[in-house]
């Protein structure tokens, strides 16, 4: 394949996009290490604060060495995006890949887009996180119809979202799964992860992992823990993501179970996920909803057993019984299935593991977002 000039327009640094954010950028790697020119282009206002969850938006970490970011867009500022949209036109990308994750974002970007569209030059690809968001809000139907109209092809990283834009259009639209999140470091010794945290390397511990809101099921897992076998079983469970939830929701059940958890509820760097990850026996993703979760793909990067629900795509991801236990999203059946974790330790789970995260290669994900860029083009 001919080198490509490749535009990919969505969250990155310094902004904390969260995994959005961090999958751009390594996007931009990959397509980098195949000789394509890769210019990302983000936001320099993302949400207005009142929309914000978080205590900050920006992060105070290192920007990434060797990628091009340009923080051009104003997520509220009409003008602006027209503005940044013929300024992406003006630069002739090839291919245009977009991120779409909220209908909120869908005036914006399906502006943007269109401009680039006027200069009948470049092909636009959206990876769609989600169509349909898990809070719903007035407008997002029509937000998103807004948004897609522009758009050549989709690429989904769940059958779920998949879908959902079949309901919307009748356009290319193509599933692959989420690649790993290879971009956090190699994993550590349990030793060292402990002393990181300040931990006792001799305990057992479940992760909970990212940022906190209703949807991904915290409260589910809490209220969990309460089971008697589990309290049996001397586990602590670590928490590390920042709330974006009223945290006055949680308070009763973080108290009762104060002894056996482990707080880290401030935003997690980069550099030091793989504490987390190296120090855990289980990451448990007791999710209500989910389309897919790149949370998934980090336990994959660092080798560690799942447990999620049956819930969008997770358990397209985790075989269940081999690299982890699938259950139904409530507090019994999570309790079923983390007890079952350790009292029925699953045959060959390190070999399992390690054979399925070869599934998630970035290489195989561009592949995919090449030909959906090529049936845009009608081929």
């Amino acid at each position: 394949m001919n080198p490509l000039k490749i535009a990919i327009i969505g969250p990155a640094h310094p902004l904390r996009g969260g995994g959005i954010s961090t999958f751009n950028e390594r996007l931009a790697e990959a397509l980098q290490q195949q000789g394509h020119s890769v210019t990302i282009y983000s936001f320099s206002l993302q949400y207005p604060s009142f929309l914000f969850p978080g205590k900050s938006q920006f992060t105070n970490e290192p920007a990434p060495m060797g990628l091009h970011i340009e923080s051009i867009i104003n997520s509220i500022h009409p003008l602006n995006w027209i503005v940044a949209g013929n300024r992406i036109k003006k630069s002739k990308p090839d291919l245009v890949i977009v991120r779409y994750w909220l209908p909120f974002m869908g005036p914006s970007l399906g502006t943007i887009l269109r401009r680039i569209k006027s200069g009948k030059h470049a092909r636009i690809v959206c990876i769609a996180d989600n169509v349909i968001p898990h809070e719903h809000r007035p407008g997002d139907r029509q937000f998103t119809k807004y948004f897609i109209k522009p758009v050549d092809a989709f690429v989904t990283m769940s059958k779920d979202v998949l879908k959902d834009i079949q309901h919307f259009t009748r356009k290319p639209a193509t599933f692959t799964p989420h690649p790993l999140y290879d971009n956090y470091g190699a994993g550590i010794s349990r030793e060292q992860a402990c002393a990181a945290l300040g931990i006792d390397p001799a305990g057992k511990y479940l992760l909970f992992f990212g940022f906190i809101r209703r949807y991904k099921g915290l409260d589910l897992l809490l209220q969990a823990l309460k089971d008697e076998r589990i309290a049996a079983l001397n586990l602590k469970l670590i928490i590390a993501g920042e709330f974006y939830d009223d945290r006055s929701s949680y308070e009763a059940d973080l108290e009762a179970l104060k002894d056996r958890l482990i707080l880290f509820t401030d935003f997690i760097p980069n550099d030091e996920v793989k504490n987390y990850f190296s120090a855990a026996d289980l990451v448990v993703q007791p999710y209500r909803s989910a389309t897919q979760s790149g949370i998934t793909q980090v336990a994959y990067h660092f080798e560690k057993p799942m447990l999620v629900t049956r819930v969008g795509g997770l358990h397209e991801v985790v075989q269940d019984g081999k690299t982890g236990f699938v259950t139904d999203p409530d507090p019994a059946a999570i309790a079923e299935g983390i007890v079952r974790f350790f009292e029925e330790p699953i045959p060959h789970l390190q070999q399992n593991l390690l054979e399925e995260k070869k599934k998630y290669s970035w290489d195989r994900f561009i592949d995919v977002l090449m030909q959906a860029g090529s049936l845009a083009k009608g081929g």
